[in-house]
């Protein structure tokens, strides 16, 4: 099946999954409970046992919160590249729901990514999240938003089951009637 977050396709990350539940530490978070938050220095990276975590960045002139990715079960979690050298972190990082998520420290992490076995992975890692970023934002121009959310509903049907309605309208920057009006022309053909 297909992941929201595209990155991972034609990654072979299971030795870095191994490595992080092999020596991670596996950590709870409430629903509403920050993995990071913006602003702060970003020292964790993660893998997603079970749960989602929502991105979110505050536009200040808006007074406004929105979400610009998730991370779900099966998935990593984190700021990167920002937790492997502790820079600030741009975004909020919060969990959805209850989250099980095994963590290790960036700068652990980055030591990994360096050793001779991996460091083709830290190059490969950041060229697919360049590439999956630079995609979502060409299409914030080149389709409309029902096309953004038919989309979204290909590459991850449980989605609708996961997460509710105000999230992904923030996720796809649009208010949540609009995403209403779109699934009742979608369910009905209208």
């Amino acid at each position: 099946m297909k992941k929201l977050n595209s990155y991972i396709e034609g990654l072979n990350l299971s030795p870095l999954i191994e490595y992080i539940v092999n020596h991670g530490r596996l950590t709870q978070y409430a629903k509403g409970d920050y993995f990071i938050k913006a602003g702060v220095e970003s020292w964790y990276i993660g893998f997603v046992e079970c749960g989602y975590f929502n991105y979110i960045v505050h536009n200040s002139s808006e007074q406004k919160d929105y979400i610009t990715g998730f991370a779900f079960d099966g998935e990593f979690v984190g700021d990167y590249p920002n937790c492997l050298l502790g820079k600030t972190s741009e975004v909020a990082i919060v969990a959805g729901t209850s989250c099980k998520v095994y963590q290790i420290d960036g700068g652990e992490l980055r030591k990994l990514l360096d050793s001779d076995g991996m460091s083709n992975l830290k190059q490969s890692i950041s060229d697919h999240l360049f590439s999956q970023v630079y995609t979502q934002y060409l299409d914030t121009y080149r389709v409309t938003t029902r096309e953004r959310y038919k989309r979204l509903l290909f590459r991850c049907p449980e989605i609708v089951q996961s997460i509710n309605l105000k999230d992904i309208a923030s996720y796809l920057k649009v208010t949540p009637t609009t995403i209403s009006n779109i699934r009742r022309e979608i369910t009905f053909g209208l």
